[in-house]
């Protein structure tokens, strides 16, 4: 095949209808617009770059449709070319967002537009969210924004923050009824909640999770609660890194109880030993911490009458 007719198919066949002709479907609740999360049982790859990119979450596998092909059915280039080339014709499932794709204002950057908005007050829309969806308790919530990690985002949402070594503002998570994703034009690194100096460092998958972790826990004054924002960026690396270099830390992985939460926790083991410091695994007994907190509540345990499994 000529090259030209390669990168034709490579225009006309997305990642996308090669997952779903294998078997995998949308996670849209775990999915943005900048990267689909596909799952089939066990196995997760998200999408990105417009359906042009993917990579393994359990994995160091990436790359383009071709490799796509090649990774799943464990052939060679030539063989993922006539693969891909039956699916010219097939058509994926679209995602269907709940929130329509909005526009950032123009020429603003991300410290201007995190600045812009205000911080949540008691009753507002973020604070409701907040306190009503994600049974948060009121005290958290104030400690977070008094640590000023909040923005009262659009639709009811709630902006949290991520910063870099300097401490300033480089993007946030978004989280609210109907949406979930992260800064347009930000980047990842980790939000951060609790003690700066504490040599407890609980890593959790989203800011929703930090903070609910700190509720169950009455917010230990040993423990700095961080979210990674479900990515692992190099930014990402070199905060945890310098994190668990600090002079007697203990990296706690308190990432979801599952597959992917797993990965997340491998990581941070292998990570811990390279740094020389103290390591434990936290999960909760639900998915994620912020379930747990709901369970937690609505069975009326106050935050210490049972802990979470450790190990």
């Amino acid at each position: 095949m000529e090259k030209n007719d390669i990168e034709e198919l490579r225009a006309r066949v997305g990642c996308a209808a090669v997952l779903e002709h294998e078997g995998f479907a949308i996670d849209t609740k775990e999915s943005t617009r900048r990267a689909v999360k596909f799952r089939r049982d066990d196995d997760i790859v998200i999408v990105i770059h417009d359906d042009r990119g993917w990579f393994d979450a359990r994995s160091e596998a990436k790359g383009d449709v071709f490799a796509l092909a090649s990774y799943l059915h464990a052939i060679g280039f030539a063989e993922a070319l006539a693969v891909v080339g039956d699916l010219v014709a097939f058509q994926p499932t679209a995602a269907i967002w709940e929130k329509p794709l909005r526009q950032t204002q123009t020429g603003a950057s991300v410290a201007d537009r995190w600045n812009h908005r205000k911080r949540p007050w008691r009753a507002s829309a973020t604070w409701s969210y907040l306190l009503q969806n994600r049974a948060l308790p009121w005290q958290v919530i104030s400690a977070a924004i008094d640590a000023d990690v909040l923005r009262e985002g659009p639709y009811g949402s709630m902006w949290a923050k991520h910063v870099n070594e300097a401490g300033a503002v480089i993007g946030w998570e978004e989280r609210g009824p109907d949406w979930r994703g992260f800064s347009t034009g930000g980047a990842k690194a980790l939000f951060q909640f609790g003690n700066a100096g504490a040599p407890r460092i609980c890593v959790t998958e989203a800011a929703i999770d930090a903070l609910s972790l700190a509720a169950i826990e009455q917010a230990r004054p040993d423990t700095l609660y961080v979210s990674t924002g479900g990515g692992w960026s190099p930014l990402t690396a070199l905060a945890l890194e310098t994190l668990a270099s600090g002079e007697g830390a203990w990296l706690v992985a308190a990432t979801d109880n599952n597959v992917q939460g797993e990965v997340y926790a491998d990581r941070l083991r292998q990570m811990a030993d390279r740094a020389g410091c103290d390591f434990s695994r936290l999960r909760p007994r639900c998915e994620d911490w912020n379930e747990e907190l709901k369970v937690r509540r609505e069975t009326g345990e106050l935050p210490h009458t049972r802990t979470a499994h450790q190990g």
